[in-house]
């Protein structure tokens, strides 16, 4: 079944978020500092996954241009909306604080789905039915989920649609990304990929110290941008 390991990331997600539920009733100085922490780690994520860049005017170009598509498109604003029609259906039920189900939804979602390791695991599903890299994704996700849980709220559990989505549409067309996109290719691609979304992930992190406040769903297109410049770039041989 190649929607197998997408199904068990998505219900170690909700696990994890019953989890963090009944966690819930910590101290408001100790939830702050966690929040801290996580934020911390998240940066050294980012900063990580960014330094994998091989070419990082890749990344530099295609995160302005996502930047400037995801204005447009208004997607940040649109991502909240969604949050917020969940919060008021929801109303007060695992709330932490004013906006936590919206907020909770939103970076949750964005966590979970950027990075390698939701497409190359959903590529290894649906085209060998290997589901080892979504099942150590969905741990990851499902321990992430717990603590996001304790500081964000219940909304964090509403992340596992899109998540499931993503991964399950990947998985889908597997074979036919697999017949028609070269490896070498494919592989330059996650790698720049990989460096872009770790900017975003970076921004996360700062986000969750409260330090700014960067509208990263907005630059969310920046992974399209990045998989038409690799493309150009390979076509041409251009790559570096």
């Amino acid at each position: 079944m190649f929607l197998l390991g997408t199904l068990v990331n998505g219900l170690l997600i909700i696990i994890g978020v019953i989890i963090g539920k009944l966690l819930n009733r910590i101290p408001e100085s100790m939830r702050t500092t966690v929040m801290y922490a996580i934020g911390l780690s998240v940066i050294v994520l980012g900063l990580q996954m960014g330094l994998k860049s091989e070419n990082f005017l890749i990344v530099i170009v295609s995160l302005v241009m996502g930047a400037v598509f995801g204005e447009l498109m208004q997607l940040e604003e649109k991502l909240n909306q969604l949050g917020l029609w969940l919060e008021k259906k929801m109303g007060s039920i695992g709330s932490t604080g004013k906006g936590s189900i919206a907020e909770g939804f939103v970076t949750a979602t964005l966590i979970f789905v950027i990075g390698a390791m939701a497409i190359i695991g959903a590529l290894d599903s649906g085209i060998r039915g290997d589901h080892d890299v979504l099942y150590t994704k969905g741990l990851i996700d499902g321990f992430t989920s717990i603590i996001l849980t304790t500081t964000l709220g219940v909304g964090v559990i509403f992340s596992a649609i899109p998540v499931m989505l993503y991964q399950g549409i990947i998985a889908l067309f597997a074979t036919q990304i697999n017949t028609f996109i070269p490896q070498v290719l494919m592989d330059q691609f996650i790698v720049e990929m990989t460096a872009t979304g770790g900017v975003m992930i970076f921004a996360i992190g700062l986000n969750l110290t409260g330090l700014v406040k960067i509208k990263v769903a907005n630059l969310l297109p920046a992974i399209a941008v990045t998989g038409f410049i690799v493309t150009v770039l390979y076509l041409y041989n251009l790559y570096l």
